[in-house]
């Protein structure tokens, strides 16, 4: 009987065995494989064609009781519930009404003389009105400003003329009022209108204002502003807390960069409960240098996602820096959305529920805390917060290594753990934000009319 060389043969009963243990860890290997390939493409569908939105099933918010299934260290898994984890949607009825600050313009509607004359041949006495409002515009007005400087000469000796002095413009020798710059500015920066689409607009209003004046007057109101934006990075820098992102951007015609490079637009915001400050800075990359660059001299309160260009500057003595729990949940949604239709149709409570579970109740702690003082808020984080936190690090614990690691849930589970301490350290002060959204909220406009803004 010929043998083949790599099989053993029916004596060997060792090799035999050995053989099949490597056979059943390759199909193992190759299933768990399959699930990460086909747990991605659910995701990247949800992504293409699914809803943007974050928000979780109800089931995944208001359970009580709380157990993940496919491990058994789970099953004894429970949260107190408190008053504080009730989550109501109230939606409001009606109109709103409107701001009583704005004007009114009082148009009367009367019968007719003879609609006022009774059946019975009695004149009708007027009782009172009805008041309906209805909100109306005025389209933006272009008008020009005349500057009409007297002049005065002396006829005695006639050697001497004198006139009013032109009040200090934006831009000198140019026709463009401060009011018209802020307009421009305002449309293109907040509204995100670039200036092309402004000048067919000029155009319909029979204003001929080229493209490359409007660059130019930007460029120049940009030079004017420089000296309160340098006052406001000091500021900034002098502050307790500075929340960072960063967003892509292309620039068209940059020198020694294609047009297909990318560029980005960092934001710095404080986080202090006074007053905030939003910066914006253009730089051609998103390197950690920049970083270390934007937040020279700060010492404080440092809140960013889990980007790695922050991690050098997070790590000095003099800055504490802080997670974001928005993202850290956000990597749960996104398990919870690569979750199978079969897991779904049981409506099976997964361990991304049980996650995302934990995150709404230190949510609705902050939501409680939202109007109270720093040092109340600090106590209510304290009792309420560190305990929901010691919990799920025990559930963390517990879960973090019987999950795929290269898996959606495994990523979010891996995001926790790593970023863990950042992500407690919110409880530490009253001043301090659970989440990063501030910094993503005073960036969202930009992101929105990005590609309007393509420079």
């Amino acid at each position: 009987m010929t043998i083949h060389p790599q099989i053993p043969s029916s004596d060997d009963v060792p090799s035999l065995k050995a053989l099949l243990l490597e056979k059943d860890r390759s199909l193992n290997e190759k299933d768990k494989r399959i699930s990460l390939l086909e747990e991605q493409v659910r995701l990247l569908k949800h992504k293409r064609f699914g809803a943007s939105s974050e928000k979780s099933d109800d089931q995944a918010e208001l359970f009580n009781e709380v157990e993940a299934t496919d491990t058994t260290d789970a099953d004894d898994i429970s949260v107190e519930e408190t008053d504080t984890i009730q989550h109501e949607r109230r939606k409001s009825r009606g109109r709103k009404p409107l701001p009583e600050d704005l004007p009114r313009v009082r148009i009367e509607h009367d019968l007719a003389d003879s609609d006022k004359i009774c059946d019975c041949g009695c004149a009708l006495t007027r009782i009172g009105e009805d008041i309906s409002e209805q909100l109306d515009i005025i389209p933006a007005t272009v008008q020009v400003l005349q500057h009409a400087r007297q002049k005065y000469a002396c006829k005695a000796c006639e050697s001497t003329v004198r006139i009013a002095p032109l009040p200090s413009q934006p831009i000198p020798k140019s026709n463009a009022s401060a009011g018209l710059l802020a307009y421009i500015a305002t449309a293109k920066y907040q509204d995100a209108l670039p200036l092309h689409r402004q000048e067919s607009i000029f155009r319909r209003m029979d204003v001929d204002i080229p493209r490359n004046t409007l660059a130019n007057w930007m460029m120049r109101c940009g030079d004017l502003i420089s000296p309160l934006i340098a006052e406001l990075d000091r500021e900034i820098r002098r502050g307790k807390i500075i929340q960072c992102d960063e967003t892509p951007l292309q620039v068209l015609k940059e020198p020694d960069k294609p047009p297909s490079s990318q560029s980005y637009m960092w934001i710095r915001r404080s986080g202090g409960p006074d007053r905030s400050i939003v910066l914006f800075d253009y730089a051609d990359s998103r390197a950690g240098s920049i970083a270390a660059g934007l937040l020279d001299g700060f010492s404080g309160y440092l809140q960013t996602d889990d980007y790695a260009g922050y991690h050098a500057t997070g790590r000095q003595e003099v800055i504490t820096h802080l997670g974001c729990w928005a993202h850290a949940r956000r990597k749960f949604v996104e398990a919870q959305k690569a979750a199978t239709s079969k897991d779904k149709k049981a409506k099976r409570i997964s361990k991304a529920d049980v996650a995302i579970n934990f995150i709404a109740r230190l949510y609705a702690v902050e939501k409680q805390a939202k109007h109270i003082s720093r040092e109340d808020r600090y106590t209510l984080r304290q009792e309420l917060s560190v305990p929901l936190l010691k919990a799920l690090r025990e559930w963390l614990d517990k879960t973090l290594h019987s999950t795929l690691p290269k898996g959606a849930l495994g990523t979010a589970l891996g995001y926790l753990d790593k970023n863990w301490e950042k992500l407690i350290r919110y409880t530490d002060d009253g001043d301090v934000n659970i989440d990063n959204n501030l910094a993503e909220n005073a960036i969202r406009p930009f992101v929105i009319g990005r590609k309007n803004l393509v420079i």
